[in-house]
């Protein structure tokens, strides 16, 4: 791949349009070939990434790609919706991430080849990651109203915890633009549940169907005996099961053996004190249900004579 081209890419998100590449003297032919050999992907009419940095993309990371892509082909467009908190680095679980939502000069909402343009009722923009795009607030209440409280907490939970928004900030952009009664129920379904004591995707998810299912939950809660901290645990159900999140970490080599036995003696030392540890994977939150049975079980059996403790 031409050099200059990709020195160009590199300097502007990974990304470039066919007009740029030939204004540095890159024709279509050579294009073509850079698809061909998988140095380029063409996501869209026009628009192009680096075959490396997609390659290297997550699922989210993709969508900030394609946003930034499309963008490029469209100056006067904004990133919204989903596209908006992909500029932004925030994750997005269970939402649709091969269209590119933007705001655009158009009277009605409308698909085409893998762009989604949005009449545009603000001129309210912010630039993240050098791109146009709806103030973060906007976006968190966009992804709420149209893909629901499931998909939106993910984003705004990760949000607050990094200090981007308020749940303040959040709240009167949500309220504002909710009114329909469905996207009020969802509004308000999102501020009472969101947190920014979240620390991972899948730790949202598991509080949301821990809430859902009635039980009382804290997130981060910290867990000390005689001798010092023990833990600062994921979620305390009730007082005494621990639920953890376990994100994808292999316990390979050294460190990971170490890493293995340290959680261990965490866990004994956590069972010592009379919790109850209950594990959840991203396996268990395409089944919540087996997780709360679980759950239910371990609290009957803190409450049994004797207080047998079983997470099985």
């Amino acid at each position: 791949m031409d050099g200059r081209l990709t020195a160009f890419a590199l300097g502007r998100g990974a990304v470039f349009t066919s007009g740029e590449a030939g204004v540095l003297g890159v024709d279509e032919t050579t294009l073509r070939r850079g698809r061909r050999s998988g140095e380029l992907v063409r996501v869209r009419r026009d628009a192009y990434v680096l075959g490396e940095a997609w390659d290297a993309a997550g699922p989210e990371e993709r969508l900030a790609l394609r946003t930034r892509a499309v963008l490029r082909t469209r100056r006067g467009d904004v990133a919204s919706h989903r596209s908006a908190p992909a500029l932004h680095g925030l994750p997005l679980v269970g939402v649709p991430l091969d269209v590119v939502d933007v705001l655009a000069d158009v009277e009605r909402t409308r698909t085409a080849g893998g762009l989604r343009m949005h009449p545009r009722a603000t001129a309210d923009h912010v630039v993240a990651d050098g791109y146009r795009c709806v103030p973060l607030a906007v976006a968190l209440a966009q992804v709420t109203l149209r893909s629901g409280v499931r998909a939106a907490l993910v984003p705004v939970d990760a949000a607050l915890h990094e200090g981007r928004v308020s749940r303040e900030e959040v709240g009167e952009v949500l309220l504002g633009l909710a009114r329909r009664p469905m996207q009020q129920q969802r509004a308000q379904s999102v501020l009472a549940r969101c947190s920014a004591l979240s620390e991972s995707p899948g730790e949202s998810l598991t509080r949301l169907f821990l809430v859902d299912a009635g039980f009382e939950v804290r997130a981060q809660v910290p867990i000390a005996d005689e001798v010092g901290l023990v833990a600062r645990v994921d979620l305390l159900v009730g007082e005494r099961v621990v639920v953890e999140f376990d994100v994808a970490v292999k316990y390979a080599g050294a460190d990971g053996r170490g890493a293995l036995v340290a959680e261990k003696r965490r866990e004994d030392r956590l069972r010592a004190l009379g919790y109850v540890v209950v594990r959840v994977t991203w396996a268990d939150l395409d089944h919540p249900e087996r997780v709360v049975v679980r759950i239910r079980r371990a609290m009957a059996g803190l409450s049994a004579p004797g207080g047998v403790v079983s997470a099985s």
